[in-house]
């Protein structure tokens, strides 16, 4: 309606129409107005005698002067007039709007007398009255109905008073997301009304927002009315508009700018081009963005069920656990209130996992909302530099936004079972041992020990050697067997029978290689041996290193010092977890630059399908994100289907066959080949990773809360390895 307002005035006085009658050459004038330009033409003096007498040359001379034939009022509903006529030489002033029109010939009625006038009622008018139609410029002769011949534009009349109803509305913020409040100001710049709360949120006055222009809402109205849209004009040279783009520098340049030679070796394109291209890469981003918002409130609704879900599970659980427990009353009485305290707290946690994560994905998805809002805005700007100064941005933003929405972000962190069986066939004398059934079968005899490889060595012809039990076993030991050959390949014979558990033997001969092995008995028997570990003698009095068959043995641990603080470790630092949804790295304790190395992780728990990474790194590769997407580390990541290559966020060589619990992955670090190879059950997944490895690389692995893994070192090459590469490297330390 705004860009209508020129159509609504009246071409004399230049103001809002008025009573508004129609001409018979269907122009608009006001009542008052067409008063005012009567003019009276003298009852002697006829037209033709008029013109042809005036002393000078009238402004109207050049006029159209031929009739025009009027319908009847029969026909049309418009009054009948007398014709007409050839202008009278009276000279000629300019309205407020600069139509020339005629002054009245006759004395205006006294005051007085236009005020006892009743609005719509016509004052008397001279015989022989002429007037003169300010916008075609014709001219006819009045006869003697006068201005009541001509008929009222009611419709005119009616659009007029619309128009004044919608300018006297209240303006309202062009931000709000509901129910718009009333806009309290508008920002020249960005042409949009606010109201308090939007302003301080979408406009605050700091940054480059703080040089805009403020104004009242009705002065912003009236200055986008009356002022045409500013063309943008280059910063550096204000008298030029902006005519291109550097594509290099990502601002709009005048032609001066490339006159000046600023921007000769960037690419430059037409101003027009580049707003069009970014407006529709914009909309595409959005139309992505928009399926994203789609697909979460989807997820979000399924949430919504697995709330009710884990509670139906969970009272279905406490049944059944009740009903088992009263079976004994008298002796599970306090022992099944601990084990209702852990069904609740596992309640719980399920539930409060599920609302954290409802609770993250709608503040996520009211971002989401608004920034799609904001952007469908911004496509409305119709200034090509304007847009281009925050398109950029916004692009950028709204990819960001989308990549917020990745398979991690939806895919529940919980399941809704509750993994607790209760057995109650244990007799009432084991009521006290009495738990939720643990998949755990404990040997009789003593597991099998481990080698502490950084703290077996030789000097000089003395071997010390380090074990212990693993930390997960239960089983009593009493004493230990150290064996050792005889240097040659020989048999094995025990050196030391003892409950240490480090030993060192002297009397070796030098430059020789001893194989040892230890094993754990108790008075249920003996258990298996550990294994093997190969110890090269001095050749003349000097420390060596601790050897396998083929290559330097790689035992080592994972570092907590170095490690993510959302890392758990357990098992002497051979098992780690995260408390967290996302990826957090651990590297190990011991760093390889020459050498063959193979290690292996088995997949102790996977749940929810995650992403686990396994691979080398350097010492500065960044912890909180997966491994592999900064140039410091090489890795494969693999979930229950499938696995990529991933250096420096480049993803090569997709591979089926995925992981689950139970599942070993091998990782080979060759540096004598520089290559670095991955196994999956002890078959080799997909081809060599990486090539060219040189440097100094340390074991690493990056999960979430949704995988626990266990590392074992000090392991024979495996048979792919040597098979590609029959000849034995030179070994190192």
């Amino acid at each position: 309606m705004e860009e209508m307002e020129e159509e609504l005035k009246c071409p004399v006085c230049g103001s809002l129409f008025r009573e508004p009658i129609i001409l018979p050459c269907s122009h608009n004038i006001c009542l008052a107005c067409a008063r005012n330009i009567l003019v009276q033409t003298p009852d002697t003096e006829s037209p033709q005698s008029s013109r042809a007498s005036g002393s000078g040359v009238s402004d109207y001379d050049y006029l159209d002067l031929d009739k025009m034939s009027l319908y009847s009022e029969a026909d049309s509903g418009y009054g009948s007039y007398g014709g007409f006529a050839s202008v009278p030489t009276t000279p000629c002033q300019k309205s407020p709007n600069g139509v020339r029109v005629f002054p009245p010939t006759v004395p205006p009625p006294p005051p007085q007398h236009h005020l006892l006038l009743q609005p719509g009622s016509f004052p008397s008018i001279p015989r022989n009255s002429c007037i003169t139609c300010p916008q075609c410029h014709r001219s006819l002769n009045l006869d003697d109905r006068g201005l009541r011949g001509f008929p009222k534009n009611r419709v005119l009349e009616g659009v007029v008073d619309r128009y004044q109803q919608s300018k006297a509305a209240a303006l309202r913020c062009q931000l709000c997301e509901k129910s718009p409040k009333e806009a309290t100001v508008m920002c020249e710049q960005c042409d949009v009304f606010y109201c308090d709360p939007c302003r301080l949120r979408c406009h605050p006055p700091r940054g480059p927002l703080a040089k805009h222009h403020l104004v009242p809402p009705a002065q912003g109205r009236v200055s986008r009315r009356l002022s045409p849209r500013k063309i943008s004009t280059c910063t550096e040279h204000e008298l030029e508009n902006h005519s291109m783009y550097c594509v290099q520098c990502k601002i709009p340049v005048c032609y001066q700018c490339l006159e000046e030679g600023k921007h000769s070796s960037h690419e430059v394109k037409a101003l027009g081009a580049m707003w069009k291209l970014h407006k529709g890469q914009l909309s595409l981003a959005l139309n992505i963005l928009s399926d994203r918002a789609k697909e979460a409130k989807e997820f979000l609704v399924q949430l919504r069920n697995m709330v009710q879900q884990i509670q139906e599970n969970s009272v279905e659980l406490e049944a059944c656990l009740v009903a088992q427990c009263d079976a004994l009353i008298d002796a599970l009485n306090r022992r099944k209130a601990q084990l209702l305290s852990r069904v609740n707290k596992e309640h719980e946690h399920k539930l409060k996992v599920v609302r954290d994560q409802i609770s993250h994905c709608t503040v996520k998805l009211r971002q989401t909302t608004g920034l799609m809002e904001y952007c469908l805005e911004v496509i409305k700007e119709n200034d090509p530099s304007g847009f281009l100064q925050i398109s950029d941005a916004l692009i950028r933003r709204v990819h960001m936004t989308e990549n917020q929405w990745g398979k991690a972000t939806l895919t529940p962190r919980m399941t809704t079972d509750f993994d607790l069986t209760l057995d109650s066939g244990p007799l009432l004398q084991t009521i006290h041992q009495l738990d939720f059934v643990q998949m755990k079968v404990p040997s009789p005899v003593p597991a099998t020990p481990i080698l502490q490889l950084e703290e077996c060595c030789t000097n000089n012809n003395s071997a010390t050697l380090s074990w212990k039990q693993p930390p997960l076993s239960t089983v009593q030991v009493d004493g230990y067997i150290l064996e050792l050959d005889d240097g040659n390949g020989g048999q094995f014979r025990e050196v030391y029978v003892g409950k240490e558990t480090m030993c060192t033997v002297d009397g070796l001969h030098f430059n020789s290689t001893y194989s040892s092995r230890v094993k754990a008995f108790n008075k249920s028997g003996v258990g298996q041996y550990s294994k093997t570990l190969v110890m090269q003698t001095a050749e003349t009095g000097y420390n060596s290193c601790v050897l396998n068959t083929v290559g330097a043995v790689a035992w080592f641990t994972f570092d907590p010092s170095s490690a993510h603080p959302d890392i758990i470790f357990s098992n002497d630092n051979l098992t780690v977890t995260c408390n967290s949804y996302d990826d957090r790295v651990v590297l190990g304790n011991t760093g390889f630059s020459r050498g063959v190395h193979y290690w292996e992780l088995s997949v102790d728990r996977y749940d929810n399908h995650p992403d686990p990474a396994f691979g080398v790194a350097r010492a500065d590769v960044l912890k909180d994100v997966m491994l592999g997407k900064d140039d410091k580390a090489w890795a494969m990541y693999v979930d229950n289907n499938r696995s990529w290559f991933m250096h420096n966020n480049s993803h090569t060589n997709r591979t089926d066959g995925g992981i689950s619990k139970g599942t070993t992955v091998g990782v080979l670090l060759d540096l004598a080949h520089g290559t670095l190879t991955f196994s999956v059950n002890d078959e080799q997944q997909g081809p060599i990773a990486f090539d060219s490895m040189e440097g100094l690389f340390l074991p690493a692995i990056s999960l979430n809360r949704n995988v626990q893994v266990t590392l074992h070192t000090g392991l024979p090459i495996p048979e792919f390895h040597t098979a590609r590469n029959p000849e034995p490297p030179s070994s190192v330390c």
